[in-house]
């Protein structure tokens, strides 16, 4: 089941003020969506979690976890596990997290890479919502995914601040559910 991004309204068209497009960057031919502006404004990024938990009501609200992707995940993550009181699993990039992990591979529209997890934080038979902060062509998210997946876990939905809908990675995420709050 896929949800509806959110509609282009005048709340809709405030966000993107707030988010400044910066053109080849962190490659060329990349058009890299500048959050930091959002998060800085206290109560628009408040409006922001808000929405998204809003937003997932009704949609992706029965998981055990939220896991978010390194880093701008982890911005919006945190406030959003916190306020529908599930836990954080947080998705890094190799060697920032002690102890052992659980290393995958992902491929992005700019790039590839590995990410890592805590060893055992995705559990057998646990649901999880797989959280980032923009869906561009759903690799990041498709490879999150395919770790729970592996590790005997289930993806109950998918959740992103903001989605590049002309990238389509919505085909690339399966049949769980998609909220995305800003979309291009």
């Amino acid at each position: 089941m896929q949800s509806a991004p959110l509609i282009d309204d005048g709340v809709h068209t405030a966000y993107k003020r707030l988010i400044p497009s910066h053109a080849d960057f962190p490659v060329p031919g990349i058009d890299f969506k500048d959050l930091a502006p959002l998060f800085a404004d206290g109560e628009q990024f408040a409006a922001t979690c808000d929405g998204l938990c809003e937003r997932l009501e009704g949609v992706a609200v029965d998981f055990d976890a939220v896991l978010a992707v390194e880093s701008r995940g982890f911005v919006v993550g945190a406030p959003i596990a916190s306020r529908l009181r599930r836990g954080l699993i947080m998705v890094r990039k190799p060697g920032k997290l002690p102890g052992a992990t659980d290393k995958f591979g992902y491929t992005c529209e700019y790039g590839s890479g590995t990410m890592e997890v805590r060893e055992g934080a995705v559990v057998p038979g646990s649901s999880y919502l797989v959280l980032d902060d923009v869906l561009a062509t759903g690799g990041t998210a498709r490879a999150v995914a395919d770790h729970v997946a592996r590790m005997g876990g289930v993806v109950a939905g998918y959740c992103f601040l903001v989605e590049l809908s002309f990238l389509d990675g919505r085909a690339r995420l399966g049949d769980a559910p998609v909220v995305s709050l800003i979309v291009y």
